[in-house]
């Protein structure tokens, strides 16, 4: 009976879940199908791997095009340096050259223009018979001005040409008429590989602007895709468990029988031996089902390795949490404002300690590691929430680089809550928002005594908060000025905003060559990593922090992480 009263409890419950769930899906799929109604796209990744596509054959058709261009214009000028006619008038004496008619009075012209030299070289021009000649050539040229217009129309310029002009033209050879064709077919090609360049050019532009809009579209799909497919996961279970708990009472729960009769035994007094055993047994039974049940319902990364098994992407590094007891060292930062003024962020004594410092060294050394397969000048630290020790991070991956001997940028990317400005005690009065906004020309390299750290590290900072921070981002002088700075800078570092909640950290991403997740121990989820990350997935991250790890320091000063 107890048994049947628990199995009818928990279909209780999963009754109880069903239509909660149902609504959350149906919520979550009403969202997305509205989402796509208004972009207009089904799939979105999809959508945009055709329009980089398209955009990529566009740009190699163009390039093919403007080769062919500069062919077509090279022709096109040597033929009519060779003809020394334009086209249409060209095309004019080619069409006068190949009439009967027009040949014909030609040589009739020039049959009475020899009759009447050589009767002048006889008589005067007074003479009745030269009078004769004279006439009958203006009549004969008359005719061929008459042939000429019907030839080529009254609106060829040729066509109002003099009589004598006209005595001139249409008497190509087949070589003449032979570049006369070459020149017009050189011309109507040129126009079609003219009229194709701003075709081209026009679809370039369609899809280029087509492709700006798809990063906040991938950001909005990806939040509410994973919502869909978890409620119908969650849903799936339901439905198998609500199948398995009504089969199990069906068939009656568990069939107790009795197999032997209980065999009556003597009173004796109390055990305490036997009492203590029982108790220890049962305590460790209740002690495992209340740490079975705190490990289920914790979602908490509580060790590198869950991190590292959590993420498909690898590890890099593992940052130690401070030790309150840990030896104060020689501080690394030189602040222009004297040495005993300490930094406003008390994370700051983070990167004084050594164990710390080895820890960023590492980080940088397996960086480097990765840049020998793959340009990586660019980095944006992001992590999936607030808090998860960034900006900390960032500044101590910066000051290994430089200890390297690195030109180091640092940019503090997070124009809605900044905090580099405030770790290093600088003013925030112009920053990236400023450098965004106004059209300036893009600095080289920034004056280093600008910073409050080595000579070969530089700082901007976040800047006044802008009314469109995303905006900014996500426009082309961001990327010019990422592109500026990667030439100038042996590494950039961007400090982004957090991933899950806004799209600016993904806007950031797209102009960088690579993402580093940052992720605290203790404190980031399962879940929130894993949304994380696949909204990431069509960036380049090239793997993870784990933040907060547990230490043990050695006699030779180095320290042992436990997981």
């Amino acid at each position: 009976d107890q048994q049947k009263l628990r199995l009818v409890k928990g279909l209780s419950f999963v009754n109880e879940q069903l239509p909660q769930i149902k609504t959350k899906l149906q919520q979550s799929e009403d969202e997305l199908k509205q989402f796509r109604k208004n972009q207009e796209l089904i799939d979105p990744d999809l959508q945009a791997k055709v329009q980089t596509e398209a955009l990529y054959r566009i740009q190699q058709e163009q390039q093919t095009n403007q080769v062919q261009l500069r062919d077509l214009r090279s022709r096109y000028t040597d033929l009519q340096r060779q003809v020394a006619l334009s086209p249409q008038n060209a095309i004019a004496v080619s069409r006068l050259s190949q009439s009967t008619r027009y040949q014909s009075l030609l040589n009739e012209i020039q049959k009475t223009e020899l009759q009447l030299e050589q009767q002048r070289v006889r008589f005067k021009d007074r003479t009745p018979f030269v009078q004769q000649l004279t006439n009958q050539r203006q009549r004969q040229v008359a005719l061929l001005q008459t042939e000429t217009r019907r030839i080529l129309g009254p609106g060829n310029s040729l066509a109002g040409s003099s009589g004598e002009q006209l005595l001139s033209q249409g008497q190509l050879g087949a070589l003449d008429l032979n570049l006369v064709n070459a020149l017009v077919e050189a011309q109507v090609n040129l126009q079609a590989a003219q009229a194709r360049e701003q075709t081209l050019r026009t679809i370039q532009q369609q899809l280029r602007e087509d492709l700006k809009r798809f990063p906040d579209i991938l950001a909005e799909y990806g939040r509410l895709q994973p919502e869909v497919e978890l409620s119908r996961e969650t849903l799936k279970q339901l439905l198998k468990a609500q199948q398995d708990i009504g089969l199990e009472i069906a068939r009656g729960g568990f069939d107790w029988q009795v197999v032997e009769e209980p065999q009556l035994g003597g009173k004796t007094g109390p055990g305490l031996m036997r009492n203590l055993l029982l108790g220890a047994v049962a305590g460790l039974m209740l002690g495992g089902a209340a740490a079975f049940a705190r490990e289920a319902m914790d979602d908490a990364v509580h060790t590198s390795d869950d991190l590292k098994k959590q993420v498909p992407v690898p590890l890099l590094g593992m940052v130690p949490a401070l030790s309150l007891d840990s030896e104060e060292e020689q501080p690394l930062l030189n602040l222009p404002f004297g040495r005993s003024r300490a930094l406003v962020n008390p994370n700051a004594n983070l990167l004084q300690w050594r164990p710390f410092r080895e820890s960023m060294d590492l980080l940088y050394q397996n960086i480097q590691l990765l840049s020998a397969t793959e340009s990586l000048k660019s980095l944006v630290v992001t992590s999936a929430l607030a808090g998860e020790g960034k900006s900390t991070l960032i500044l101590g991956l910066a000051i290994s680089a430089a200890r390297l001997h690195q030109r180091v940028l640092l940019i503090d990317a997070d124009l809605r809550r900044p905090s580099l400005h405030k770790l290093l005690n600088l003013p925030n009065d112009r920053g990236l928002s400023t450098l965004l906004s106004n059209n300036e020309p893009i600095p080289g390299q920034l004056d280093a005594r600008a910073s409050n750290l080595r000579s070969n590290i530089s700082v901007i900072t976040a800047g006044p908060t802008p009314s469109d921070s995303a905006k900014l981002l996500s426009s082309q002088r961001m990327r010019d000025v990422i592109a500026r700075f990667e030439q100038s800078y042996d590494l950039v570092l961007l400090d982004a905003p957090p991933v899950l909640g806004m799209v600016d950290a993904m806007l950031a991403a797209s102009c960088c060559n690579g993402v580093l997740m940052v992720g605290r121990i203790d404190q980031v989820t399962r879940s929130d990593l894993t949304q994380a990350i696949s909204m990431l997935n069509k960036l380049n991250v090239i793997g993870v922090v784990a933040n907060g790890a547990s230490y043990q320091p050695r006699k030779n000063g180095h320290y042992q992480r436990h997981h």
